[in-house]
């Protein structure tokens, strides 16, 4: 039995280690996929895409252990919580790296296009509070913090005032013939991945608060 939970806890381990590994290659994409919509770089563009199936194959092997490490022992408690949030941050940080996905999408829809000054200082305030978000998430994680887990979602605040205001900005930039609609329908959509990473980052910092206390955060009805 001790070499059985020997196992156990070194698997934990390991899974844990990936799930750090994971998050901080989203952190690493997000200013790359920043950079791809900024210069109109398909070539960088084309490598995160490639880059990608690394990712998803991470991603895979994370959900892949946990189920292992479920079957191998039924785990209660700390053990039990550990397994779910890894469960359930793989799934977050794979959905946010496909917002990085829809970066390079958006960019090739509206290449050639000539960013506005505004836009572009827009979308480059926005990839960094997106990328400061993941990191800090992932930090929480990483040192078991419900206090830094728990700030995530005012944190969160800043991106969510930024995203509006960007988006009022692409409207004035359309209405003064700057964008044509197609144009700023995408910058729009644009922006509201970056917001949506944000939101995976919050909903990391629930989990998180999960694993620490054992409480899973009160939700208002919609």
């Amino acid at each position: 039995m001790e070499r059985i939970r020997k196992r156990f806890h070194e698997g934990l381990v390991s899974l844990t280690a990936d799930v750090i590994t994971l998050g901080r290659m989203l952190e690493q994409a997000i200013p790359k996929g920043t950079h791809v919509v900024l210069a109109g770089d398909l070539e960088l563009g084309a490598q995160l895409v490639v880059g990608d199936d690394e990712f998803d194959a991470l991603a895979l092997s994370i959900e892949e252990q946990t189920y292992d490490l479920l079957a191998r022992q039924a785990p209660v408690a700390r053990d039990l919580r550990e397994l779910l949030t890894a469960l359930r941050m793989a799934s977050e940080l794979e959905r946010a790296a496909d917002l990085v996905g829809n970066l390079v999408k958006a960019t090739r829809r509206m290449y050639g296009l000539q960013l506005p000054p505004r836009l572009h200082e827009f979308i480059e305030r926005l990839g960094g509070e997106a990328t400061r978000l993941i990191g800090l998430a992932i930090d929480a994680y990483e040192q078991r913090s419900a206090g830094l887990a728990s700030a995530l979602d005012d944190i969160d605040d800043t991106l969510d005032q930024l995203h509006a205001d960007y988006i009022e900005a692409v409207f004035d930039a359309h209405a003064s013939g700057d964008l044509d609609p197609e144009q700023a329908m995408h910058l729009a959509l644009v922006g509201r991945f970056f917001e949506r990473i944000g939101d995976h980052a919050v909903n990391i910092g629930e989990r998180v608060g999960f694993l620490v206390t054992g409480t899973l955060p009160d939700h208002e009805p919609a």
